[in-house]
């Protein structure tokens, strides 16, 4: 199992969530966040992002802010 740093699952976490890794890099980041509280809280404010913007009252965001939004986190794992 490949053991990440907290800069490394940063980079990983879009993919992460879209469920795009495969089984070792998965195993990787759950090891890494069962031990590393700093990045456990960085993946949990991660994923209260996500359910605003997926679910925001009564409001609803327009799909190409959303989708804009979206393409904009998975740009900045890539920089």
């Amino acid at each position: 199992m490949k053991r990440f740093t907290c800069d490394e699952l940063v980079e990983l976490i879009t993919a992460y969530l879209e469920l795009a890794l495969d089984s070792a890099e998965r195993d990787g980041v759950r090891a890494h966040l069962a031990c590393c509280e700093g990045c456990r809280r960085y993946v949990e404010q991660f994923r209260a992002s996500i359910r605003a913007l997926a679910d925001p009252p009564p409001e609803k965001l327009p799909a190409d802010v959303r989708d804009r939004l979206m393409s904009t986190f998975r740009e900045r794992r890539h920089s």
